[in-house]
């Protein structure tokens, strides 16, 4: 896939190869920022915040990583929700081979979600980098 060096395994590692793809443009990053808290009291972290150096213009970047089909896809649903309640504008980042053809269709609908093999156009779309 363009923009992964490796096929990612897990959450974790999607997020640290969204946060590298993002500092090989040049660009800030910072890994589980708080900002606050969910509607049901626990606290809101963001998975990654980008930010333009020279700009300042600033992204949350949530990351989803579905390996097997399960529910864990339906939770995207309440995170672009939860984008709602942050101080910048938010996407989320998905990846794996578990997410449902419906589920896609679905998040690349919102508007709000992109897959990981498109995270480095996007930026550079958004940033102007």
């Amino acid at each position: 896939m363009p923009g992964k060096a490796h096929a990612v395994q897990n959450g974790a590692e999607l997020r640290d190869a969204v946060k590298e793809l993002a500092e090989s443009l040049g660009l800030e990053t910072a890994i589980e920022v708080e900002v606050g808290r969910r509607i049901w009291g626990a606290r809101r972290r963001i998975d990654v915040v980008v930010r333009h150096p020279g700009t300042r213009l600033t992204l949350g970047i949530e990351c989803k990583y579905q390996a097997t089909q399960g529910t864990a896809q339906e939770k995207i649903a309440a995170t672009i929700e939860d984008m709602k309640g942050w101080p910048i504008r938010g996407i989320v980042v998905f990846d794996g081979d578990g997410f449902t053809s419906d589920m896609v269709a679905y998040l690349l609908s919102t508007g709000k979600a992109i897959e990981f093999r498109d995270v480095r156009k996007w930026l550079e779309l958004y940033f102007g980098v």
